[in-house]
């Protein structure tokens, strides 16, 4: 096991957004950066601003950002101390993390058993309920083939849902209604999950219709001290993607979040967790039910550094370089309300014109610059507009003032559609669950296509 230790520098084994993010509190730190690119990505805005940038491949993730060989040999080559997985491809990834430190090297999250243990849902579940957290009711365990299916979904009843055991993200997930969709659905189910995520196993819960989706945002020093920074909602999502994010919950009351809170620090404690997780919650009523624990920093950190202050990227390299924390454990104190709309493109392209929003509590976490290209390869996210109020009607209006002025010109985004959310009733009352966006998807739909139309006349009549 690597003596912890302070660094001087690291290499970010991702792209885009999350990889600038990185790279910015880093320079704060007197750390250097390497960065790895893919060919299709030399000029991305990560690529520009690290210390150094080797490229690890073609424009496939599976000869790129998933080459955990060209990574690690990257990361040796440069000089670097640790790796820092950023989010998604190799993030959660236990064999990547086994090979890091296997190299000498740190990764920056927790180790390869842990992440193992928790990537696993099932394995994730029977821990939670050890700790007195509350699941969903379900198969408690792997199903295997259509007799063991309908065993397990005899007491439950319909609907249920099949759920992949690694991975997320909506893959290797189907919703069973009646008993005649069951077999063929359980196969689809496992067949994703075999191809994302190079596991087939599937579980069976209890689909719950509309629940809120809560999470927990947990920094450990890997030597028994936590620190919970507070919860977010982020049940307003499209097929399973998350859109719009919020902190804190506006459907989590004070003994529900005392609940969770509790239950998830002694978890974590007693796994000696190290850096930056989230405990993931389904929200029904008076009742929540754990869901899952991603064990490493999430796309919508932002929002808890508005209400916290807290820098939560220096927070997890300190918690696994050092096994210290600057925030210190117990419960942090949460100010105001904070917003965060993720922006997604809706066509690849070239910006030839950007204007970010500013003023008070506002933020753009991005890649974009004037001239840069948005590479059809990858996922879809652009950047992130997050803002903080001292009330969540204080952080819509600002939130709709932000959107309004930002400009992204060159490629379609979602902008359109999360104007017509943030501006909705039904989401400014803060009443909603997971199937939100379902229930109103036709209006947002159309409001998108509206301001495509509109750009498409104005850029016809352009001299």
């Amino acid at each position: 096991m690597n003596k912890q230790k302070g660094i001087r520098r690291l290499l970010i084994a991702n792209r885009g957004e999350i990889a600038v993010r990185i790279i910015r509190t880093c320079r704060e730190m007197g750390i250097e950066t390497t960065a790895v690119y893919s060919t299709v990505d030399r000029d991305c805005l990560h690529v520009k601003l690290a210390d150094r940038a080797v490229c690890i491949g073609p424009a496939p993730s599976a000869q790129s950002y998933l080459n955990s060989n060209n990574i690690i040999m990257a990361a040796l080559r440069t000089g670097c101390e640790a790796i820092h997985p950023g989010v998604g491809f190799l993030s959660e990834n236990p064999g990547f993390a086994r090979q890091v430190t296997e190299q000498g090297l740190i990764f920056i999250g927790p180790s390869a058993e842990t992440i193992e243990l928790l990537g696993d849902k099932v394995a994730a579940r029977n821990t939670a309920k050890r700790f007195g957290l509350p699941v969903t009711p379900g198969s408690g365990g792997p199903v295997e083939g259509i007799a063991a299916a309908r065993k397990a979904v005899a007491p439950l009843g319909f609907p249920v849902i099949i759920k992949a055991a690694a991975g997320g993200g909506g893959k290797g997930m189907r919703i069973v209604r009646s008993p005649e969709t069951l077999e063929e659905n359980l196969a689809l189910a496992s067949r994703e999950a075999l191809a994302n995520f190079a596991n087939g196993t599937v579980f069976i819960e209890r689909y719950l219709e509309n629940p809120r989706h809560v999470e927990l945002q947990i920094l450990a020093d890997g030597r028994g001290s936590v620190a919970i920074l507070g919860e977010r909602d982020c049940s307003i999502q499209k097929n399973h993607q998350k859109l719009i994010e919020e902190s804190p919950s506006p459907g989590v009351r004070g003994d529900m979040r005392e609940k969770m809170i509790r239950g998830a620090a002694e978890l974590f404690r007693e796994l000696k967790y190290r850096g930056a997780g989230t405990i993931e919650f389904l929200v029904e009523g008076d009742a929540f039910y754990f869901m899952e624990v991603n064990t490493r920093i999430q796309v919508e950190h932002p929002v808890t550094e508005a209400v916290t202050g807290a820098d939560i990227v220096r927070e997890q390299l300190l918690c696994c370089t050092e096994g210290r924390m600057e925030i210190g454990p117990g419960t942090a104190e949460i100010r105001g309300w904070a917003m965060e709309c993720r922006i997604n493109a809706l066509s690849p392209g070239r910006i030839t014109r950007l204007e970010i929003p500013g003023g008070p509590g506002v933020r753009f976490d991005s890649f974009l610059y004037t001239g840069c290209k948005v590479p059809p390869n990858y996922d879809s996210m652009t950047g992130k507009l997050i803002v903080h109020g001292g009330t969540r009607e204080g952080a819509i209006a600002r939130m709709d003032r932000a959107l309004s002025e930002l400009t992204i010109e060159g490629i379609r985004t979602n902008q359109a559609q999360q104007r017509w959310i943030i501006r909705d009733p039904l989401f400014r009352s803060g009443s909603f669950g997971t199937s939100y966006y379902g229930e109103i998807a036709g209006e947002a739909e159309r409001a998108e296509a509206e301001r495509a139309e509109a750009e498409h006349a104005e850029a016809e009549h352009a001299p």
